[in-house]
């Protein structure tokens, strides 16, 4: 089995769902306009930056899961995929999917953003594998709280690892695409590291790697 592994936001997708689910939250009124607007993008720039205290953000990202109830949040991430995702797909990574898929590869998203937005995306690419950052669930509702290591940085690295344990697989001729230097824990373990689109940092290191660089965007 070759795995071929892809970061989701600024990868996959033409923009960041993790934000964007944000946007969203403030455009339909589910929360303070100015206070998340500006915690959001905040956040967002740490991120980009590389200086993200990942538990720190999560706090903020997971509280309006936690304040409602799940019904009422999955009409809204159905109202989110229509109009904030799928504006984003592109279709060449529609057809790197697919080249993956025709040499018999086993394809997986891993992300930092949360399990509850990143599910449907997965779905919708047609990716089995996922992992994600995981909201803790209680009783059919999120606690607000992270169940287990957020899939972040090196956090990749560890979560990929435990489920490499458990499906008895390993990284042999593993393939790994990301826009991200946040990603380069996961971009260094890999037989081929792929950067897509990516931030300036990346694209220095992977140009003194000798890493493949290629964009995705329409």
């Amino acid at each position: 089995m070759t795995l071929a592994i892809f970061d989701l936001d600024n990868t996959l997708l033409a923009g960041d769902s993790d934000h964007a689910w944000g946007e969203f939250l403030v455009e339909e009124g589910i929360v303070d306009a100015e206070e998340y607007r500006k915690a959001n993008d905040r956040f967002y720039h740490e991120y980009l930056n590389g200086e993200l205290d990942i538990l720190h953000y999560l706090g903020f990202a997971l509280e309006p899961l936690a304040s409602h109830n799940m019904d009422q949040l999955l009409d809204w991430r159905n109202t989110f995929m229509d109009k904030k995702v799928r504006p984003m797909m592109l279709s060449k990574a529609a057809e790197l999917l697919d080249r993956h898929r025709d040499q018999g590869h086993t394809l997986m998203i891993i992300t930092a953003t949360n399990r509850f937005v990143t599910e449907p995306i997965a779905e919708a690419l047609g990716i089995e594998h996922l992992i994600a950052t995981e909201p803790e669930l209680v009783n059919g509702r999120y606690t607000g709280e992270v169940a287990g290591i957020p899939s972040f940085q090196d956090g990749k690295v560890e979560r990929l690892n435990a489920w490499l344990e458990a499906h008895g697989k390993n990284l042999d001729g593993a393939w790994f695409y990301s826009d991200s230097h946040n990603d380069v824990p996961l971009l260094k373990v890999v037989s081929n590291p792929v950067a897509v689109d990516p931030d300036p940092t990346l694209e220095a290191l992977a140009r003194d790697q000798g890493w493949q660089i290629l964009s995705l965007r329409d």
